[in-house]
């Protein structure tokens, strides 16, 4: 999913690590009853600062994919290997999340079939060919189809077995879908509905789109400080139409809302459009380099710091009390619960732990070693 290098655009890269720096961060807390409430999900209805982050990195994917594939598009590549070769990269990250999703027993009587990596795989294959076979107005077409159709959905048939249209946690349509399809299969805390479930992903390929369509005008060829305007003009009117439909339809990742498509993309808008005037424009780039570093290897960083996570809490170890904790939260609690407040030790160990991190990618970068998948 990486840009060509003739079209890469170093802003881009950055706010893809600063985005996946930000998974990191509130994916690998030192403990998860001590978390500040930004680094939390809204419970069902609303959106934290957390629940930006996904929709960021899927808007990401989808300039990506513009800025990756335009260029082969219009110099008329063979559109079979083209089309495989997105297969293949779709593939691959969903057999990823499913390597983490089963991680260490592989029983497939229960493993967990969707997930973030799944679902970026799912929604990059269906972008990237929505892209390939049609034109910029098609797409946008294509994405308020889906928004509405979604809508309309999920606000107006009855949901079975509940008897009426509703955006109730556990009891709507996209939850009902879930049970039916991927029943025993779902997320472990709840094992009714996911958040990445099937009905629900159909609104994030809307998500991508918007990537999709500011990819074009970022490769427009336009003056920049132009093109920095419209993408701030175009992300403030996103987002307040967002938050308007959000009366009706209230924002929410869970079920991935229509609202909240239109209100992150349009916040993903302006964030990319500060960055790009910032980095690309004005030259202001010393600071963003290491997210610069994330973000040149950001499914690596994400795919291994979540498997390393879990491991550490399958290595046992004696506790203070004698029993048996794992290797992680032995760590947290003689390196940092010892002397910090629980809620502070706990963001100490999420933010030592982005930096370990940031270490190890740094070496890759060093060696312009970067792993595409």
């Amino acid at each position: 999913m990486a840009d060509e290098k003739s079209k890469r655009l170093l802003s881009l890269d950055v706010f893809r690590g600063m985005t996946i720096a930000g998974m990191i961060l509130v994916n690998n807390p030192g403990t998860w009853s001590d978390i500040y409430p930004p680094l939390r999900h809204a419970e069902w209805h609303g959106c934290t600062f957390t629940d930006l982050i996904f929709p960021f990195f899927l808007f990401i994917v989808g300039v990506a994919i513009n800025l990756s594939l335009s260029k082969r598009k219009e110099r008329g590549d063979n559109q079979i290997k083209l089309m495989m070769q997105i297969l293949r990269r779709g593939a691959t990250l969903i057999l990823l999340g499913l390597i983490m999703a089963g991680f260490p027993h592989y029983d497939l009587s229960e493993i967990r079939i969707p997930g973030v990596l799944q679902r970026i795989g799912v929604v990059y294959i269906i972008a990237s060919l929505i892209f390939l076979k049609t034109a910029v107005k098609t797409q946008a077409i294509i994405a308020g189809f889906l928004l509405i159709g979604y809508w309309a959905a999920m606000a107006l048939i009855p949901v079975p077995g509940v008897g009426y249209a509703n955006f109730e946690i556990g009891k709507n349509l996209a939850s009902w879908l879930d049970s039916i399809v991927l029943k025993g299969h779902m997320w472990k805390a709840t094992n009714t509905w996911d958040p990445e479930g099937f009905l629900s992903t159909i609104p994030a390929i809307a998500t991508s789109l918007l990537g999709v369509i500011t990819g074009k005008w970022l490769s427009a060829g336009k003056d920049k400080t132009l093109t920095t305007v419209w993408l701030l003009i175009a992300g403030l009117i996103l987002a307040t139409l967002g938050y308007l439909w959000s009366a009706v339809f209230p924002l929410n990742k869970n079920i991935w809302t229509s609202s909240y498509v239109l209100y992150t993309g349009g916040l993903a808008l302006c964030f990319l459009g500060f960055s790009y005037w910032f980095i690309d424009v004005l030259g202001y780039k010393k600071w963003a380099k290491p997210f610069e570093v994330y973000g040149m290897n950001a499914i690596t960083v994400f795919f291994l710091s979540g498997m390393v996570g879990r491991i550490m809490g399958l290595i046992k170890l004696s506790g203070a009390d004698g029993q048996e904790i794992g290797l992680q939260r032995y760590l947290f609690e003689n390196l940092f619960l010892s002397w910090l407040q629980p809620i502070n030790a706990s963001l100490a160990w999420a933010v030592t732990y982005i930096i370990i991190w940031l270490g190890l990618m740094w070496i890759l970068y060093a060696k312009k070693i970067f792993i595409k998948v």
